[in-house]
């Protein structure tokens, strides 16, 4: 590993935190011991433990961990945010002549710290005001007219994309296309990444074992309980994988069988996509 952080990259249920875990237990002989820096767009959350594969308090304990309960379920968590956190990490793992490794599991926030993006500011009011707006393909449309390069970037029903978009580009007077190529580029930056990958059967079955896993670990009471709370979870973290479908099923609307099924809990993307949030 070089003084850059080594990056494990891979769809859900690949293996990213086992082999990372093995690879710095391996090295903990060594005068230069490796960090793990979680890249994970939802294991910022406290409280949200099983969904999110966070790592265990024996993890922990074994390996130092990094960039995990940044923030409370209810607190609004962004990018910028994030990248700030990382660096942080990153400066702090290097004075401990340590190295970093990091397990990625939201491309978003990995283009962001290894790329070092340029991130635009932030509009609450204009947020605010889009958020009104309860049409998703309302909103898609306004980005067409006003973004057209930004649109064909973002997925229709990413709601959470889309009004970042319109809020760059209504509230700074700019397009949002216009700050950079964003995670479409892929610059030299020196930065080793691996990738984990399986047949889509292979896949299929871990992810399906994951999610049985996850129920007997209680991740309904787990997603429960935050719903119950006094308040409740954020617009990001609601949307996470596995708590947005048990929401569903808590309202009434969705069986427990459906809601937990494997095609239910995986977006309907490519298998080598599958768990980067962009």
């Amino acid at each position: 590993m070089s003084s850059k952080p080594v990056v494990i990259v891979g769809p859900t249920a690949s293996g990213k935190s086992s082999v990372a875990m093995a690879v710095a237990q391996a090295e903990t002989s060594t005068n230069s011991p490796i960090h793990i820096v979680a890249v994970d767009a939802m294991q910022v959350y406290r409280d949200m433990n099983i969904g999110t594969a966070k790592p265990t308090i024996a993890d922990q304990t074994l390996v130092p961990h990094h960039c995990i309960d940044l923030v409370d379920s209810h607190e609004r968590f962004t990018v910028a945010e994030f990248k700030k956190s990382a660096t942080i990490a990153v400066e702090s793992i290097s004075k401990l002549n340590g190295r970093a490794l990091f397990v990625a599991g939201t491309g978003l926030y990995l283009t962001a710290v290894i790329d070092d993006l340029v991130l635009p500011g932030e509009f609450p009011e204009t947020r605010i005001a889009l958020e009104q707006e309860s049409n998703t393909a309302t909103l898609f449309a306004r980005l067409n007219d006003l973004d057209p390069d930004a649109a064909q970037k973002i997925e229709r029903s990413n709601r959470r994309r889309i009004v970042r978009a319109l809020e760059v580009c209504i509230g700074s007077g700019k397009p949002f296309s216009s700050f950079g190529p964003g995670t479409s580029a892929y610059p030299d930056n020196g930065v080793i990444q691996i990738g984990l990958r399986w047949s889509r059967d292979k896949l299929a079955q871990r992810v399906e074992d994951r999610v049985h896993a996850m129920m007997n670990e209680g991740l309904l009471a787990e997603v429960t309980a935050l719903r119950n709370s006094k308040q409740g979870l954020s617009r990001t973290a609601a949307q996470a994988l596995g708590y947005r479908e048990l929401l569903v099923h808590l309202d009434g609307k969705m069986s427990e069988t459906i809601c937990c099924s494997p095609r239910t809990m995986v977006p309907s993307r490519p298998a080598y996509q599958v768990g980067f949030n962009q």
